[in-house]
Parts: structure tokens; sequence; C-alpha cells
């Protein structure tokens, strides 16, 4: 694991990027700084206490999956289901660290339309990638040998495709196909139901998902810059 050892008695959302800021508390306030009235919800799995007693003073919703040792974010995101029936969704990764910038530019905007934020300056053949076509994503994989630039792990959705998602969401987790991505959900709509979804580039901005010692120090460097603008 890229992370270890630093991971083993708590997970990565929990690591401290200051004496008294974790990466899941930033993402959280940053949002809230931004969109007082945002519904937060926090999907939890592993070490779910640790993650729950560490948000439990920042107003936000926590639901639990329990299988998350046999599920990756498909079925996270289908016990969540029921907020995804909103007027505007933002589906985020807890380990993203965000500039101030980007989650008041994009993260907090509502949204009449879906797209995903990929990164073109961002070219990890590891990573989960995006290729585009025009001003649509053809696909989304880890498995592309072209593509426009990194997944940054950020989908915003309106009402209409939220609940889209969700029936798809729905067929797929009954077709015990819980083990994928959500995103993977959105490259089916793509293929068989002619789904339009956008994309925008963030090139501009800072981040970065944080999945190695190295993102780690990234981390920090993005929220101590930030944290300098601001005094």
């Amino acid at each position: 694991m890229k992370l270890q050892p630093l991971t083993l008695n708590h997970p990565k959302s929990l690591y401290k990027l200051d004496d008294d800021t974790t990466i899941l508390q930033r993402l959280v306030r940053k949002i809230r700084k931004y969109d007082a009235e945002a519904e937060i919800i926090v999907v939890v799995g592993y070490m779910y206490n640790q993650i729950q007693k560490e948000l439990e003073d920042d107003n936000v919703k926590f639901v639990h999956n329990p299988f998350y040792s046999v599920t990756s974010s498909m079925g996270s995101l289908w016990f969540a289901k029921d907020f995804l029936q909103r007027e505007n969704v933002v589906i985020i990764n807890g380990d993203i660290v965000a500039s101030d910038k980007l989650i008041q530019d994009i993260v907090s905007r509502h949204t009449d339309y879906p797209y995903v934020l990929l990164d073109s300056t961002h070219k990890d053949d590891n990573k989960y990638n995006v290729q585009v076509q025009g001003d649509l994503v053809c696909v989304m994989s880890k498995n592309l040998t072209e593509f426009e630039g990194n997944y940054a792990s950020i989908t915003k959705l309106d009402a209409v495709s939220s609940r889209f998602l969700l029936e798809q969401l729905n067929q797929m987790v009954n077709e015990e196909m819980y083990n994928l991505f959500f995103e993977d959900a959105l490259v089916q709509m793509i293929f068989q139901k002619n789904f339009e979804l956008y994309f925008k580039d963030i090139k501009e901005y800072q981040w970065i998902e944080v999945d190695s010692v190295d993102d780690l120090l990234k981390a920090k460097e993005i929220h101590h810059e930030n944290c300098d603008k601001q005094v």
C-alpha cells in the first residue's frame, strides 16, 4: 500500500495537514465556507468511528457502508442513494485537497448540467483518466492509452442527471456490480443510453488526490499556501 504505514491506525482522509486540520475536515469546512446551506453527506466504512468523531462538530450527515471491504465507490454511493434525489449533487472523494478558488469557483456553485472535472496537466497512466470528444466525455477508465487528463474525482450533477445516475446504480447493484467505481455507471450511461456528460478542465487550479506520500506533501503545500493567502 502506497500510504502504509501512515494509514495503519487511521484512514488517509484523517491525515493531518496541520496540528488542527485533517484532509476531510478541511474539505468539509471549505465547502461550508463557500456554501453555508450545503447538505454534506459523508459515506463511511473503514474505521468509521474515527471519522464520525472527527467530524462530530461539523454539521454533516453520515451514511454507513457496512460492506466497504467488498464494495467500491459504486456500493458506497448506493447506500447514499436517497441523497441523489436533490436539485444539485456534488460527488467528491474524501481524500481531495483543493485550493479555496477551486472550491469557490466550481465545487460550491450550482450547475444545470452534468460534468466531471479533469486536469489536462496531470497525465498519470495509473490514475482514473478521461477521454473526450468536443465538449463531451467519451469514456473514463484506468485502462486508457490515450486520454485528455486525469479525473479529479469530482462529479457535479443537476436534478435530472442525478436521478438518471440513481436508476443506473440500482440496476448495476442489482446485477452485483457493486465492486466497481461509481463512475463506471456514468460510462455505462454514455455507452448504452446516449447520456451526455460534459467536463471542465481545472488545469489552472491547485488540487491533489492523496494516494501516496508525495501526494501528502503536495496536499500540505496547497493547504498552507491557501492559509497564507487568507492571512
